[in-house]
């Protein structure tokens, strides 16, 4: 009878693994020919969404168009936003989204997958307030009103970095730069490669000649936490990739070391 009860255990166990793996998003994606990946639009030149087309570009959408290829299947954008990109991959509405800053609150609900790029973050302001602000300290005043866009990391860094400041939390899809643009607002933080395209397409706007940008930032993608067989695929996916010059020349392409 013991040894009847440890077969069937073990017999439990062992389904239960088949299970497990087959319940993998990889299995899923493999089978349905499709990947679905999570991105904002909003994030130049990382995603970008054209409304009167609905169809992406940017640095995250030649990642994930590559990536769909290499698995031999097709790639369907889900739109989201920030304050429910974590959740849109707990519940399963995309395999994995595009780049996201790495952060341990992030990590508590979703996984993560290697790192393949890193951000700093920088202030920005209306070039006409150049004078005014030229340092981190300059912003750090109750006569300040910071911008950030709700659901980003930039919401906690505002808060973290200027904690005199008033802060104005906007919610997608407006923008915290455009806040700024609007004077509702006298600066914003973003990560280095959102605020080269920004005072490129905006010249009334400028980056703040920092000492030092703050919080160098790895980027990854999400994917769901306790998928391992998937983030495995991923990671071995970005290891080879970036051996063989993938995410360099792509990074240069969209000129992401300005």
């Amino acid at each position: 009878m013991k040894l009847l009860k440890l077969a069937v255990a073990s017999a439990a166990l062992t389904i239960g693994a088949v299970q497990a793996g087959a319940q993998s998003a990889l299995h899923e994606i493999l089978n349905d020919g499709v990947l679905k990946v999570g991105t904002t639009g909003d994030w130049n030149p990382m995603t970008m969404r054209d409304p009167a087309t609905n169809s992406y570009q940017g640095y995250d959408i030649d990642v994930m168009t590559e990536l769909a290829k290499d698995l031999g299947v097709e790639v369907e954008f889900v739109p989201t936003d920030w304050k429910t990109l974590v959740s849109g991959v707990t519940a399963g509405k995309y395999h994995m989204t595009g780049s996201a800053s790495i952060s341990p609150a992030r990590a508590k609900a979703a996984g993560y997958s290697s790192s393949y790029f890193s951000l700093a973050t920088v202030p920005l302001i209306l070039a006409k307030d150049a004078d005014k602000f030229k340092d981190w300290g300059d912003l750090d005043k109750g006569e300040v009103t910071v911008a950030a866009t709700l659901g980003t990391v930039q919401e906690k860094m505002v808060k973290e970095f200027f904690p005199n400041a008033q802060h104005k939390i906007v919610e997608a899809p407006a923008r915290d730069f455009q806040e700024v643009l609007s004077g509702r607002a006298d600066a914003h933080i973003t990560s280095n490669v959102e605020a080269f395209k920004l005072v490129e397409k905006y010249p009334q706007m400028a980056i703040v000649t920092v000492s030092k940008p703050r919080n160098p930032t790895p980027i990854a993608m999400l994917l769901p936490q306790d998928d391992q067989v998937w983030i495995n695929y991923v990671n071995t996916w970005i290891a080879l990739k970036a051996e063989r010059g993938f995410f360099e020349e792509l990074g240069r392409k969209w000129k992401l070391n300005n």
